[in-house]
């Protein structure tokens, strides 16, 4: 069962008359907020706080919990001058009632480090008409003492190089990785006036994205899409759908236009923490000569970490005459023009392969389902993102608006939102179904990218071709062996074949990557990458790992981007000797009074459990 779903929380139901003047409403409750007590509270309230009382990110549920927190924290954090943007005041409203009033305020921590944040709370009407919170979400925005803007960072025209690291050998921080990931880190730690190197193993910036199948592009808007500090891929030069070499051009320019030192062709070897003088020392290759290099903060961003392809256990591989790969070395499906393929898996990839299949004109192409797979049509999903990215928002504050949101209420809100559009074309579905798809309908697009790392197909046409049969779907027994021409299945069926690929993922535990290059210690001491904890917050990524100086990083390219900034912030602080300070008191947290919400939005069953970090 998802975690997500088992937390106790709810989308509003009272009903907010379309005359109310939000902004009056905000003003109104404003001056609460440096005096907040229980009865301010909705019963399913929750508080996201990231990074800004905390020192982490942490999800609380329940007025009594929130209220205890709030209190401790705001104390500990000396935490003063609350003010409501009442002319940031909405109603918002989703299908099916769902509706709150939201604003947005700011605040002010006096404590070291001090910080100037930002808060975003959603009020919805109690029984007594009293307005009352639902969702409360604080979030670190800048340190003070004019230690720079992680968010702005001006073009640059000088030298990419950290002035004085390569005389002293040392780096205030070493990036490993030049994906969206390492790039968004690098560029914010410039920003912060850290000294930083980002490796990176591949030949050109954007390789990350050139070198893999040709046909390689987002399943997501490009609005979504934008490195931090400016719009990465503007509407006049780039499609809506990046592909992957558009993607490496923006890579390229961005690197270029912010200067951020990058070293391609660099590869990581190993790394050994001493603790006495808080430094690694990382071990590198650099176009093949072998040096070492001491850093004070090192970050992987580096995803999952792992490209070790997983294949299924089917006997006899061996015999297969025909073309046989795993996608992590598949490029192009025009060579096999008129011959009969099979890909191995459904979710996104395999999708991509047989669609390139079909249009490299095979003569037969068919995809082989191992389970039950959740279809969400690309177009559902965008009109969810271009309400909050579009030109009339800057990045940042639609990566504030849509991902500070705690994790469980997203997963509310993207399945009414997702699904109400389902309903509304059920023969789309029933196409799919009727081809032999076995089709999750009404899934949960948030448990699938945050709790199972994909297993799903954002469908940007493949499932159109499986409703006319251009893609055979197999899905009704299991392959066992393959013969020298095709697969067999144990019902006794034979797909003939001349190629076959195997869609089937990848290992994705990073601990395994830390092990290989920084020792069993280290991997021992940080926690699992990805998956959510008991508070529903992401495991591994951005958060302080288990070590005292490294941080992983990963995710969607707007899981990437924004919490980039929070990395970036967390060194700046320590390195001014003025770390984030952690709190660690642990809630209760039980299961949506003993009940859980299912993807479909149903309820079952569920347990009690305890939060912590």
């Amino acid at each position: 069962m998802s975690r997500l779903a088992s937390l106790p929380c709810s989308l509003p139901t009272a009903l907010i008359d379309q005359s109310i003047d939000a902004k009056q409403a905000a003003s109104s409750f404003g001056p609460r907020l440096n005096n907040l007590s229980e009865d301010d509270f909705s019963e399913d309230a929750t508080w996201r706080d990231v990074f800004a009382l905390t020192g982490t990110a942490r999800t609380f549920f329940s007025a009594p919990s929130i209220l205890t927190a709030w209190h401790e924290t705001c104390k500990l954090a000396a935490a003063r001058a609350f003010e409501i943007n009442a002319d940031s005041a909405q109603v918002v409203r989703l299908p099916k009632g769902a509706s709150w009033l939201q604003c947005m305020f700011t605040f002010e921590i006096t404590a070291t480090p001090a910080s100037s944040c930002d808060g975003i709370i959603c009020l919805t009407p109690g029984p007594d008409g009293i307005w009352k919170i639902w969702s409360l979400r604080t979030i670190l925005g800048q340190l003070k003492g004019g230690h720079g803007n992680v968010d702005m960072l001006e073009p640059d025209t000088a030298s990419n190089q950290a002035e004085g690291s390569l005389e002293t050998g040392h780096f205030d921080c070493v990036v490993i990785g030049a994906g969206h990931s390492g790039l968004s880190v690098a560029g914010r730690l410039k920003a912060l006036g850290v000294s930083c190197v980002v490796f990176d193993k591949n030949k050109e910036v954007g390789d990350s994205w050139k070198l893999r199948y040709k046909s390689t592009r987002l399943h997501t808007i490009r609005e979504y899409s934008h490195l931090p500090f400016d719009r990465t891929y503007p509407q006049d030069r780039y499609q809506e759908l990046l592909t992957k070499d558009e993607l490496a051009r923006g890579y390229q320019d961005w690197v270029s236009k912010y200067a951020v030192n990058v070293w391609m062709s660099t590869k990581l070897m190993s790394g050994s923490w001493d603790a006495k003088d808080a430094l690694w020392t990382l071990e590198y290759e650099r176009k093949g000569h072998r040096d070492t290099i001491r850093c004070s903060y090192l970050v992987l961003a580096v995803g999952s970490g792992c490209q070790i392809p997983v294949y299924p256990s089917i006997a006899n591989m061996e015999s297969f005459k025909g073309a046989m790969m795993h996608s992590v070395d598949y490029y192009d499906a025009s060579v096999w023009e008129g011959k009969r393929g099979i890909v191995i898996g459904s979710a996104n990839t395999g999708h991509d392969v047989a669609k390139d299949m079909v249009e490299a004109r095979l003569a037969s192409v068919t995809m082989v389902q191992r389970s039950r797979t959740y279809v969400m049509p690309y177009e559902y999903y965008s009109r969810i993102q271009e309400r909050t990215y579009n030109p009339s928002f800057s990045t940042e504050l639609a990566d504030m608006l849509s991902l500070s949101t705690a994790f469980p209420i997203t997963r509310l809100m993207a399945l009414v939102g997702v699904n109400s559009q389902a309903e509304q074309e059920p023969e789309r579905f029933d196409a799919l179904e009727r081809a032999g798809f076995k089709l999750e309908r009404y899934g949960d697009i948030i448990h699938h990218l945050y709790e199972r790392s994909g297993k799903h197909y954002l469908d940007v046409g493949a499932s159109a071709m499986i409703s006319q049969g251009l893609i055979k779907m197999k899905s009704d027994a299991l392959a066992t062996r393959f013969t020298e021409s095709g697969l067999q299945f144990d019902n006794d069926d034979v797909l003939p074949a001349d190629v076959v690929v195997f869609a089937t993922g990848f290992e994705g535990n990073l601990r395994k990557v830390v092990r290989e290059l920084l020792g069993a210690e280290v991997a021992d001491a940080i926690d699992d990458f990805w998956g959510v904890d008991e508070e529903g917050e992401l495991r591994g990524s951005y958060r302080p790992c288990g070590h005292p100086a490294l941080y992983l990083h990963g995710g969607s390219l707007g899981i990437m981007r924004y919490y980039s900034r929070f990395i970036a912030l967390q060194i700046k602080a320590a390195l001014l000797g003025t770390p984030l300070r952690a709190y660690t008191r642990k809630f209760p947290i039980k299961a949506i009074y003993g009940k859980a919400m299912n993807g479909n939005g149903n309820v079952s069953d569920a347990t009690t459990m305890n939060g912590s970090i």
